[in-house]
């Protein structure tokens, strides 16, 4: 049973103001937990409609009843299990390789689809600006289906950042060097930016190069692509050649 306390604590968390205050995140679904229970993340209760995760989190779970999860539950249609973990303390930003920037990303799915595709494509580190959408919201956790385990997400003055490392800078852009001509090295900064905006002035001006994607139809109407696909091209591009296996 969930009671009233705790529905309200666990519903709060869907805003970022009482995620800081608490220092917890909401997760849901089985996936999505399960990589996080593996990881280091901290685990502060489960919440369960059956037993999925068998008897190694029992000091931690409660059985409760679906309309309980309801009550909960971030989805408009929940799983079985919903979780709060502990945001942990932010880590060291890792240089290593090719590392990610994000100006103003503001949906969450977006977010979470560049943090999954970060992890297939074996990139370290991601930077957020600040006014980027907070890791942390249950939408983003849903959209990394659990690879928030293996990428760090660090919050910055991406220009600050930019204007102090010693890695070369790519920046996307609807106009730029087609990145399919390219030769693009692993130790590098990609930068992308806002749905609706792109990059900012203030980091453009910063950018060594930049890279588009070519239009390949014939009509050409299509403004622009998602950014998160975008980002499927280019790490795609980036990584092509190397082999990490």
């Amino acid at each position: 049973m969930v009671s009233i306390n705790q529905i309200k604590l666990i519903t709060s968390l869907d805003q970022k103001k009482f995620r800081q205050k608490h220092k917890l995140f909401i997760a849901e679904g089985v996936k999505v937990i399960q990589e996080l229970l593996l990881s280091n993340f901290v685990l502060e209760h489960l919440y369960v409609t059956e037993a999925v995760f068998g008897k190694a989190h029992e000091n931690h779970t409660t059985l409760i009843s679906e309309s309980e999860l309801r009550k909960i539950s971030c989805l408009s249609t929940p799983n079985n299990c919903l979780a709060i973990f502990r945001i942990p303390d932010e880590k060291e930003i890792s240089n290593n390789g090719l590392v990610i920037g994000l100006d103003d990303v503001r949906d969450p799915g977006n977010l979470g689809t560049i943090i999954r595709l970060c992890d297939w494509f074996g990139i370290e580190q991601v930077l957020c600006s600040e006014q980027t959408v907070d890791v942390y919201n249950p939408k983003v956790i849903q959209a990394t289906m659990g690879s928030i385990a293996r990428v760090n997400v660090s919050y910055v003055n991406l220009a600050n950042y930019i204007a102090t490392t010693q890695k070369t800078v790519f920046g996307t852009f609807m106009t730029g060097k087609n990145v399919y001509a390219e030769t693009l090295p692993q130790d590098a900064v990609l930068i992308l930016g806002n749905e609706a905006n792109g990059i900012s002035t203030e980091v453009e001006q910063l950018i060594a190069q930049k890279l588009a994607i070519p239009r390949f139809g014939s009509i050409k109407k299509t403004e622009s692509l998602n950014v998160a696909s975008a980002t499927a091209i280019f790490l795609s591009e980036f990584k092509r050649g190397f082999s990490g296996m």
